[in-house]
């Protein structure tokens, strides 16, 4: 069977570097090219020393030089949104580790997906623990009255709460009714944190950290916690190996790996 061929899109990250080295590591995948704002040479040697791939600033580009069955793509929102409808339109399946996106951004890839026939997968953690945490914050919820999600990553992360956050309390929120106690005075505004149907977000910035959510669950007279901390990229590597080789069979949008995982 012959391995599958993947494009990086935001090849220069750091994220895209691991993403390519995986890629080079696994024997059913192959790197077949690279984009990213940043490129100024047309090849990127591969980090095995096994040869080299194209290397573009643009996907239009990379496409005149190679062909490939996915991309997968880790970059900024507005960079995403701007690359799904050319590769769609050129037949390629898309993995989306991405952050940022809006409901709107989710319809729009879902369109392209059934217009053209590609599977996209957009997951905001690729961390298999961090779904299990989704899954088991999913479970918890039906019986609790009031729930917290606590959130921090490094400084140079430019949207808060995370993406892994949101989806948290969406789902939460999805499966029971919470109360959000609110203060009688609040001195300094939006001490309590974000909102969401009930459910309170707490986002923090700082050096010296990766990704780590925390969910607080409580009900009278007890408190049930759940964690998932990231310490290295390569955390996310399994989850987006799978996605690779997964969304060649889809031919819809999936957000979040859990259907994947069977969960």
């Amino acid at each position: 069977m012959a391995a599958t061929r993947v494009i990086v899109h935001g090849a220069a990250g750091r994220v895209g570097r691991e993403v390519i080295a995986a890629l080079t590591r696994d024997p059913e995948t192959e790197p077949a090219g690279a984009v990213d704002t940043a490129s100024r040479d047309s090849e990127l040697p591969l980090p095995d020393g096994s040869g080299t791939i194209p290397y573009d600033t643009t996907l239009e580009g990379l496409l005149r030089r190679c062909q490939a069955d996915v991309v997968v793509d880790f970059t900024v929102a507005d960079a995403c949104r701007a690359m799904v409808p050319v590769a769609a339109s050129h037949g390629l399946h898309l993995v989306i580790g991405t952050t940022g996106l809006t409901d709107a951004d989710l319809k729009a890839m879902s369109e392209l997906s059934g217009k053209n026939g590609v599977g996209i997968v957009v997951a905001p953690n690729f961390a298999l623990g961090a779904v299990l945490l989704n899954h088991l914050a999913r479970l918890a919820a039906r019986f609790f009255d009031y729930v917290d999600i606590f959130e921090a990553h490094h400084e140079a992360k430019i949207d808060a709460p995370s993406g892994t956050a949101l989806k948290l309390a969406r789902d939460i929120a999805a499966e029971g009714r919470f109360t959000r106690p609110e203060p009688q005075t609040e001195p300094l505004p939006g001490t309590r944190g974000g909102a969401y149907n009930g459910v309170s977000i707490h986002s923090s910035r700082m050096p010296g950290r990766m990704a780590h959510h925390e969910v607080v669950f409580g009900a009278p007279g007890q408190t049930l916690s759940l964690r998932h901390d990231t310490v290295s990229r390569e955390s996310y590597m399994p989850g987006v190996l799978l996605a690779v080789k997964e969304v060649g069979k889809r031919r819809e949008l999936v957000v979040g790996l859990e259907s994947i995982l069977g969960l």
